[in-house]
């Protein structure tokens, strides 16, 4: 359970702090339903950046944002389905676009999510503590940003070797940015700088997103009612929502795989990974290429026992589709190929994890052997924003994309994608993988054999976090209330 004890000295100092910056902040509830927002906030926001640091963006944390950078108001969940012509199989596959969150990616929310209830109860006081973010990514440019709203000083940690767009916007955002060593599989370099500022004697609280239940509970209400909407939206008479498939980074997005699985008991969840770091697949280790997910261990947070499939994605492949996706001669020869001009035009919605995740959509329709009415569901957590630098980069080093490489790429990394590396769950391989969570956070970060075994034995284990979405919403508008704004 998400610990939601009042600390009356602490909650007093984060009102006064609110008071006096006029911050306001909205419930889970306004965040999967904009049209409880207050009239006047939404006025407000009409002369407001989607990415400005000013608090009423709060209010933007959705996935229901007007997709314009300056002004939006708000609509539809926007999605971004791909045709066939794309993906070279019948299902229909439909994305959620992360780039109209603020700082645009989605990770925002999961960090909102675990701060805010935090801040409401009182036990982290903003005059006086710092906020830790440690990711590898994006976690820790949402942490910077809702801190940043929320009038609170942050520290935002991540490995070395991330795209240099995000160490430049974090520059003006984070009070501290510390770098660990690695990549995207170097996370537990990251716990151990956590644990190093934790014995430094600063008045720090550091929110892990790989165990903080903030982040799986965000996304199973927030995310969770964003694809059941897409769903009612979309399905027709025919059609039918197979399931849902997320690369695993936190584990924050696939809670929301918890929400659909009670709307529909028989759809499926499946996570996937690099190939290169099978942790999933094979108790594996190693370093790869697909930003914004970390392996070699299992997040605290990871509901295993509702994923029904776990699978590998060759990094090759999403770090080839970006340059597909995003130069000249790979647009032209998707256009050649059929892709509708529409599609390719917002291509550059997907990061290289939105590639993964499509990759992934690809090989679970493969594997079931999908027809032109089923329906799977995934997210494209970032855009090419974050990742302009990598494709300078992999064009110093490997030239301009011809029009034989893209046809290669398409070939080879989309109609080519092939069900290996692929495993159905039974009961004793989800237990396994449960299992795994045990050396990480027992054996190193301080959890008890108790509540390992209580996320897997105990069936009211999750549904109680899940009930916590309305308490926390109870305490928000307390805590509204308190500031008199």
């Amino acid at each position: 359970m998400i610990d939601l004890t009042i600390n009356p000295q602490g909650l007093q100092s984060a009102v006064r702090r609110a008071r006096e910056r006029r911050i306001i902040i909205p419930t889970l509830a306004q965040q999967s339903n904009p049209t409880l927002i207050p009239d006047d906030i939404k006025n407000r926001l009409a002369s407001i950046g989607l990415w400005d640091q000013a608090s009423e963006n709060l209010f933007r944390i959705t996935w229901k944002n007007e997709p314009v950078p300056h002004g939006g108001g708000f609509g539809k969940v926007n999605t971004l389905e791909f045709p066939k012509s794309l993906t070279g199989v019948d299902a229909r596959i439909i994305a959620l676009v992360g780039k109209w969150l603020p700082t645009g990616a989605h990770k925002v929310g999961a960090a909102f999510g675990c701060l805010v209830p935090r801040l409401v109860t009182g036990q982290f006081d903003p005059a006086a503590q710092k906020a830790v973010w440690p990711s590898t990514g994006n976690y820790c440019r949402g942490g910077a940003y809702d801190a940043a709203l929320l009038a609170c000083e942050s520290i935002a940690i991540l490995p070395e070797g991330m795209s240099r767009e995000r160490f430049e916007w974090l520059e003006k955002v984070a009070g501290e940015i510390i770098t660990t060593p690695g990549t995207e599989s170097n996370v537990k370099e990251i716990f151990d700088k956590c644990n190093e500022l934790r014995q430094s004697g600063q008045d720090l609280v550091i929110f892990n997103q790989f165990e903080e239940m903030g982040n799986h509970l965000w996304h199973y209400h927030v995310t969770g009612q964003a694809m059941a909407d897409v769903l009612e939206r979309e399905l027709g008479p025919e059609d039918i929502y197979f399931g849902a498939v997320f690369t695993i980074g936190s584990a924050g997005t696939i809670g929301c795989g918890d929400y659909l699985k009670e709307l529909f008991p028989t759809s499926k969840v499946a996570a996937s990974e690099a190939q290169q770091c099978p942790t999933l697949l094979n108790n594996g280790f190693g370093a790869h290429r697909i930003e914004g997910i970390g392996d070699k261990h299992i997040p605290w947070i990871h509901n295993v026992r509702l994923t029904d499939m776990v699978m590998g994605i060759d990094d090759e492949a999403p770090v080839s589709l970006i340059r597909l996706f995003n130069e000249r001669a790979g647009q032209h020869y998707l256009a050649q190929q059929g892709v509708p001009e529409a599609v390719i035009s917002q291509l550059h919605l997907l990061g290289i994890s939105g590639a993964a995740n499509l990759l992934s959509a690809i090989k679970m329709a493969k594997y079931y052997e999908l027809g032109p009415n089923d329906v799977i569901l995934t997210a494209l957590t970032d855009s090419m924003e974050m990742y302009g630098s990598r494709l300078r980069e992999l064009n110093a080093h490997r030239g301009p994309l011809t029009e034989t490489d893209a046809a290669v790429i398409y070939h080879r990394y989309l109609l080519g994608t092939t069900i290996d590396y692929m495993e159905e769950l039974t009961y004793q391989t989800r237990q396994r993988i449960h299992n795994l969570k045990y050396y990480t956070w027992v054996e190193q970060q301080g959890k008890t054999y108790e509540e390992i075994q209580a996320q897997w034995y105990d069936r009211h284990y999750w549904h109680n976090i899940h009930q916590q979405g309305a308490a926390i919403d109870a305490l928000i508008e307390q805590f509204n209330e308190m500031t008199g704004l």
